[in-house]
């Protein structure tokens, strides 16, 4: 149940941040609003270190920096798929993968579900793809390029939080402080490769490192969750965060919430249900 919550409290966060994010990226470049947040998320590791401790052992070094690796992966390859669009069909995609590929590892490692969760599973997969896609899924087919992208975009995702949680339990925040500077190191340097086609625009700062804080905060909460529960169940709940998008462009943005995403946030309370029982 600990776990459970915690992938809950990751979920939510990571929506949170998704949402924040993709504000700070209408008014700049993405990479200008990436340039913030990363950095203001190294600082929050930073300062859980005293607190949660840290052991930077060859292991949590080496995961922590492939973790790294793969979010910086995962920012380009997912702006890049949703620039392309059509999104409504694409972020299902990439959501999708993002859990399916944890779940797989999972089990391969020996993790195994009860009725209820052999139950739960499929619906928070559904519940996935429901609630992400918006109005029309069917109605336009992405090139073969750009579902390409989705699944690469969904398999960074899913590498970043299979690394993260093949990182020593006891080695605290480690992973996640080696994780988050690789990303900003990857991040600063495509921004010098590319500084000719960031722009004039200001990026909004204080929306793009409140994105990086709770991005910090949702790697913390999963990979607490990670270390206190199965990846299978904790990957899938954690992959809901477009519930928390969705939510928060209803009250924020008065955007619409359509039947199929009510249907998913219905499906996904009875999974999580599901899930809790296992």
């Amino acid at each position: 149940m600990i776990a459970l919550l915690l992938a809950l409290g990751s979920s939510l966060a990571y929506g949170c941040a998704d949402f924040l994010g993709g504000l700070g990226a209408r008014r700049a470049h993405v990479l200008r609003t990436v340039l913030i947040a990363a950095p203001a998320s190294l600082v929050v590791d930073l300062l859980l270190w005293p607190v949660l401790g840290a052991a930077f052992t060859p292991s949590a070094l080496g995961w922590g920096a492939a973790s790294g690796v793969a979010s910086a992966a995962a920012f380009a390859l997912l702006y890049r798929t949703l620039a392309i669009g059509p999104m409504n069909v694409l972020s299902p995609v990439t959501a999708l993968v993002s859990a399916v590929l944890p779940v797989a590892v999972g089990l391969l490692q020996g993790e195994r579900l009860g009725a209820a969760g052999l139950t739960g599973l499929p619906l928070a997969l559904l519940a996935v793809v429901l609630v992400s896609a918006g109005r029309g899924a069917g109605a336009a087919r992405p090139s073969r390029t750009a579902l390409l992208l989705a699944f690469g975009a969904g398999a960074a995702i899913a590498l970043q939080l299979v690394f993260l949680h093949q990182a020593p339990s006891g080695s605290g925040v480690a992973p996640l402080i080696v994780g988050r500077a690789v990303s900003s190191a990857v991040t600063l340097a495509a921004a010098g490769v590319l500084r000719r086609r960031l722009g004039p625009e200001r990026p909004a700062y204080a929306m793009s490192a409140a994105a990086g804080v709770l991005d910090a905060l949702a790697n913390l909460l999963f990979l607490l969750a990670a270390r206190s529960g199965d990846l299978t169940v904790v990957a899938v709940i954690t992959a809901l965060y477009p519930a928390g998008t969705v939510l928060l462009a209803r009250g924020v943005l008065a955007e619409r919430i359509h039947r199929g995403q009510l249907v998913g946030l219905g499906t996904a309370a009875v999974a999580v249900g599901l899930l809790a029982l296992t």
